[in-house]
């Protein structure tokens, strides 16, 4: 399981986190991955086995979300032929696979009751047995798993076996979601900037201005680092001047006044600005102008609406934070530094 992403980061609770998932690397016990969309559980797994005495054997990846319940089974533990309709021939499930590794199941949380019964019987006794089949394997697998679930919420309302979350639940790695990652935004995107710049073929990383910067650190990122080095790798490669720093970053790829839904987001400020509109019907010199006139009416009266907030101004006229401010300069409206 090669990564293009790494575990990069320097804050107290990143690094916490990371010692514990060191330590719990070189013991034969299950892991659990906790932690919400985006901040790098597959990446923890890997670290884990990795650190580990079985780092030379395989490391097998199930997503148990990706599955119909109808075949989880089957993909862990295999089927011998005809054992169901288009089973022409015998599978070895994740559970051959991953012997004398580990096996990272992701998405534990999907897991079926029966898929969870057959689960705990082959960590708990190291036995499998084929779909379709009356002989039992021995195997030796660790077990990692991860979800972005509360597990002992769901054993509270029957979803999850508490026998089976006890099992798995030797060591508990908690990871700490970006926003309480104190100071390693700007590592993350100058580590995904410099990145993407030599995939581009850069001459040199000129890093990102200061606008830049200072839009990445108010974003609450709840994709986490997936959603950080989307938006990094994106800004960069729409950048036009690799001598320049890069001063807009492209949080949002859906952010655009043709979206749709935009014409009704923008209706509240046309709503409230009737001077805008009476603006933009005035005789203008040439298209262009009256275009300009109304463009900035509407900017004007959302900016007014919302007290000069201008990420809510933004939301109003279906626009991007960057998007605003971009336009903001080029009607030389206050609030904008020049350019």
């Amino acid at each position: 399981m090669e990564r293009a992403t790494q575990l990069v980061g320097e804050s107290p609770a990143f690094l916490d986190v990371m010692e514990l998932a060191s330590r719990a690397a070189s013991l034969n016990r299950p892991v659990l991955v906790i932690g919400e969309r985006g901040t790098g559980k597959e990446l923890v797994a890997e670290r884990l086995h990795r650190l580990s005495n079985r780092w030379a054997a395989p490391l097998v990846t199930m997503n148990c979300a990706a599955l119909p319940e109808t075949l989880i089974e089957a993909e862990l533990f295999g089927h011998e032929a005809g054992a169901f309709t288009g089973a022409g021939r015998a599978r070895a499930g994740r559970f051959e696979e991953a012997d004398g590794g580990t096996l990272f199941l992701d998405e534990l949380a999907t897991l079926s009751a029966p898929a969870q019964d057959r689960l705990l019987r082959a960590i708990e006794y190291g036995e499998v047995t084929r779909v379709g089949a009356n002989k039992v394997l021995t195997v030796d697998v660790r077990i990692v798993a991860a979800t972005n679930e509360n597990l002992p919420g769901l054993v509270e309302r029957g979803r999850f076996r508490a026998d089976l979350l006890d099992r798995l639940s030797f060591e508990v790695v908690t990871l700490p979601p970006l926003r309480a990652r104190a100071g390693d935004v700007p590592l993350l995107a100058d580590f995904f900037g410099r990145r993407m710049a030599a995939e581009l073929g850069w001459s040199r990383w000129p890093g990102f201005a200061e606008e830049a910067s200072a839009a990445m650190a108010a974003h609450g990122w709840p994709g986490n680092v997936r959603e950080l080095r989307n938006a990094v790798e994106r800004s960069v490669y729409r950048w036009d001047d690799p001598e320049r720093p890069v001063a807009r970053v492209e949080v949002d790829p859906f952010a655009s006044p043709w979206a749709p839904g935009a014409a009704a987001a923008a209706e509240p400020a046309r709503e409230a600005a009737p001077e805008a509109a009476t603006t933009a019907s005035e005789p203008a010199a040439d298209l262009r102008g009256a275009v300009a006139a109304y463009e900035r009416g509407l900017l004007e009266a959302a900016l007014a609406k919302h007290r000069f907030n201008q990420r809510r101004a933004a939301a109003a006229l279906g626009l991007s934070y960057d998007q605003l401010r971009h336009a903001m300069r080029r009607h030389k409206l206050a609030g904008v530094e020049a350019a």
